[in-house]
């Protein structure tokens, strides 16, 4: 049944909003946590950066299947921007997953039949409070507060990112998405297809996630905060080929 979690249909749905924070950590920090055939994805060669997007999803469902037939969920996934080179010798820029979440027992249940993600149910609760609209979780220890009264035209003066245009290249969602089964030396391409991508940077507050204290970087900086609203998304059938 092996075949099954290598995305073996391609899958749609509507993203009402994507909320993405990209931390930049030095290259030499990251690199150990990702599989060899893939590259790191850097800024200046000194910045790797990952990625914690947090999707409200409608109608999320095999392609082509009618909306009733889709689902909603909350989504919570940690991802490293990384290239990888394929067999035709063309770098692909993409995402190498490390932990995905959800709110819904059923998207668990499929997540983990379907793909390799390794979806964990958790609580997820989004309200607001003022100006202000928190997202956080007791179970997996985060939380984010954003601001938006005081959406913030200029780069922190701790990013790396000198300018917008830069810290755009690095918001997501990026066109794949890869896995690397060391049995069989293959890799697993996943292709999305997305529509409407226009980031807007926001202003986070306060942030803490738990998943990401637990590496203990020596250094990791906030770069970036974006969201994303009203995208129509889908993902092609995974492609696998052979890894030299």
């Amino acid at each position: 049944m092996k075949f099954l979690k290598n995305h073996p249909f391609a899958v749609e749905a509507f993203f009402e909003s994507s909320v993405v924070l990209t931390f930049a950590v030095p290259k030499e920090e990251l690199i150990q946590y990702i599989p060899s055939c893939l590259e790191l994805d850097t800024f200046q060669d000194e910045w790797a950066f990952i990625a914690v997007a947090m999707v409200k999803t409608k109608n999320l469902r095999p392609k082509g299947f009618p909306k009733m037939l889709g689902n909603d969920f909350f989504l919570l996934g940690y991802r490293i921007f990384v290239r990888y080179r394929n067999n035709a010798g063309k770098s692909l820029r993409g995402l190498y997953i490390i932990k995905s979440e959800t709110d819904k027992r059923k998207m668990e249940l499929l997540g983990n039949i379907f793909t390799h993600y390794k979806y964990s149910k958790t609580d997820i609760n989004e309200f607001k409070k003022d100006n202000l609209r928190v997202i956080k979780s007791d179970k997996s220890d985060f939380e984010i507060v954003i601001s938006d009264a005081n959406a913030s035209n200029e780069i922190s003066c701790d990013s790396p990112f000198e300018n917008w245009k830069d810290a755009r290249k690095f918001a997501g969602p990026l066109p794949h998405t890869f896995r690397y089964d060391s049995i069989d030396n293959s890799v697993l391409i996943i292709q999305g297809i997305r529509q409407n991508w226009t980031p807007k940077p926001i202003t986070v507050e306060n942030y803490n996630f738990g998943f990401l204290n637990n590496f203990k970087f020596k250094k990791m900086i906030l770069a970036s905060a974006f969201e994303i609203t009203n995208v129509p998304y889908y993902w092609k059938k995974g492609k696998i080929e052979k890894w030299d």
